[in-house]
């Protein structure tokens, strides 16, 4: 076997996610502790205790006690190399997640045992589902009075249209919890309350008669039977698919069951596959390196101003201070300042393989989705994922000599794909379109914070975009209502009011072609 080959099938990448408040980012604290990178476990809301969750580095962050980007955590867990991808469980940075997504060869989803499916759970899974993305499932806050574990299984099942295969099951819960069966290991995890779990093979159970003459326990062990006999069985293959979700119970504020729930997925995660290109499928251990760029944050060091933009390792050996090609541009660059992170701690990274996520710098280069290869390949990965947005707000800076810190914050800001920038046409009025309100709320503080320049927003409302090819703009046709604009490459559209207004205008004008870009994949096919 090739080094590549060895060190590739040594790397487990994978996303966690849910919905807010779930216990994600909890689990993923809980995961680092394991890989002895943090000494104390923090949590989102760290208001009272002054600990924060690792993975929720920015100021704004740890004050809201939410995650509003997605965090990237490397390191070595047994024999194998992990990277951790914790993404923002808040709807209004669902396009950060979904991206995330693309980077990653397996999901977490850690679902709340109170409250079951929630909204963003669902929204989320359907992303991993069409992409085919195995998905292992953590039930959290066991440790609390909830739903009965038959009928979150039901859920899961009928609401995800997903079999279950539970990995461990547990005995009772709330105050009455007193651990999970192993049925992976064949061993009961006993609960005692505080971050020591114990573990007792089934063959030892008898010396144990304060678990087996509990009703609780006498309970869950028929309920286990019945699991056995009625449930579906396990098989890797339907897990690789995405077809048969393995199940885990704990809490991973206690923690309980994480431990168990970490060495089973370890062992069990897919290491990388390989990826369609416009050249065809690229196998993670082909000798050329390749990557793609998935996300692009600004301003991770506020002392160095600087931009980063995180790849996926996709084939192939990288060597920092390698000369690589921008397939988009077909301009070569070396990529001498190398990174892997904790969040927004980082140390220079020597090399990586197929599944790390590496950290280099962005000369104000790249884009998202962009494509580096080394060798005469200049081949590309698929597109990722782009997203319509709903509101709309002018935007000015509220001090006119900050122009120039106002317009190199927007350009940053952008870049990272959370807001999308429009302007009106021929004009420099510069309006940013979101998913939701909070980006505007975290754009803001960010302008404030990072760039010094207090802004000024101005709601245009929910708006409908759709492209016009150039020849076909006539300016008199258009207004406040139908507003004209363009976008960062200075390809025209059309903000719509509402679809009242897109279909007069249509009715009125059906020589005039209409193209809403984010339902076509070919960018610029459109607009030639």
């Amino acid at each position: 076997m090739s080094q590549i080959q060895e060190e590739m099938k040594k790397r487990r990448t994978f996303a966690i996610i849910s919905h807010p408040d779930a216990g994600k980012t909890t689990m993923t604290e809980k995961m680092l502790l394991f890989g002895n990178l943090i000494r104390s476990a923090g949590t989102v809301k760290g208001k009272k205790s002054g600990k924060f969750a690792t993975s929720d580095w920015m100021e704004i962050e740890k004050q809201r006690g939410i995650s509003v980007t997605s965090s990237v955590m490397n390191f070595p867990y047994k024999d194998y190399q992990v990277n951790i991808l914790d993404t923002p469980g808040h709807e209004d940075f669902s396009e950060d997640t979904y991206r995330t997504l693309t980077a990653v060869d397996s999901v977490v989803m850690v679902i709340d045992g109170t409250k079951g499916i929630e909204a963003q759970t669902l929204k989320l899974f359907k992303v991993c589902k069409m992409r085919g993305i195995p998905i292992f499932t953590f039930i959290n806050k066991m440790d609390r009075e909830g739903r009965e574990p038959f009928e979150l299984m039901e859920e899961i099942e009928e609401t995800l249209n997903i079999e279950t295969y539970p990995m461990t099951w547990p005995a009772g819960m709330g105050k009455r919890f007193l651990g999970v069966f192993d049925r992976h290991n064949e061993q009961f995890v006993q609960y005692t309350g505080n971050e020591e779990e114990e573990y007792i093979p089934y063959s030892e159970l008898d010396q144990h008669p304060e678990l087996t003459e509990n009703v609780t326990f006498q309970e869950a062990e028929e309920e286990m039977e019945l699991v056995a006999e009625a449930g579906d069985h396990f098989d890797m293959e339907k897990v690789l698919r995405g077809d048969q979700t393995p199940v885990f119970f704990g809490s991973a504020l206690a923690p309980f069951g994480v431990e168990t729930f970490f060495n089973s997925f370890i062992d069990m995660a897919p290491e990388p596959a390989p990826r369609k290109s416009t050249e065809g499928v690229v196998s993670p251990d082909h000798e050329e390196f390749s990557g793609f760029i998935f996300k692009i944050q600004a301003n991770m060091n506020p002392q160095h101003r600087d931009r980063i933009a995180f790849v996926r390792i996709c084939s192939g050996k990288f060597e920092r201070g390698m000369n690589v090609t921008l397939s988009r541009t077909g301009k070569a660059f070396k990529l001498a300042q190398s990174q892997q992170f904790v969040a927004s701690s980082r140390g220079t990274v020597e090399e990586g393989y197929a599944g790390d996520i590496i950290g280099i710098y962005d000369p104000n280069v790249y884009r998202i989705g962009d494509t580096i290869v080394t060798g005469k390949s200049k081949f590309e990965y698929d597109e990722l994922p782009q997203f319509p947005p709903e509101l709309f707000k002018k935007v000015t800076a509220k001090n006119v000599m900050k122009a120039k810190q106002f317009r190199k914050g927007l350009e940053q800001l952008v870049q990272e794909g959370a807001i999308q920038l429009f302007k009106r046409y021929r004009f420099e009025d510069y309006i940013i379109g979101a998913v939701g309100e909070l980006q505007y709320e975290v754009f803001e503080y960010r302008m404030k914070n990072e760039y010094n320049v207090d802004i000024e927003l101005t709601p245009l409302g929910e708006r409908i975009p759709r492209w016009l090819k150039e020849d076909q703009v006539d300016e008199s046709l258009f207004d406040e209502r139908n507003m004209l604009a363009e976008d960062r490459e200075g390809n025209p559209l059309v903000l719509f009011k509402n679809d009242f207004s897109l279909r007069w205008f249509q009715d009125k004008n059906p020589d005039i072609q209409l193209v809403d870009l984010f339902e076509v994949n070919e960018y610029n096919q459109t607009l030639e």
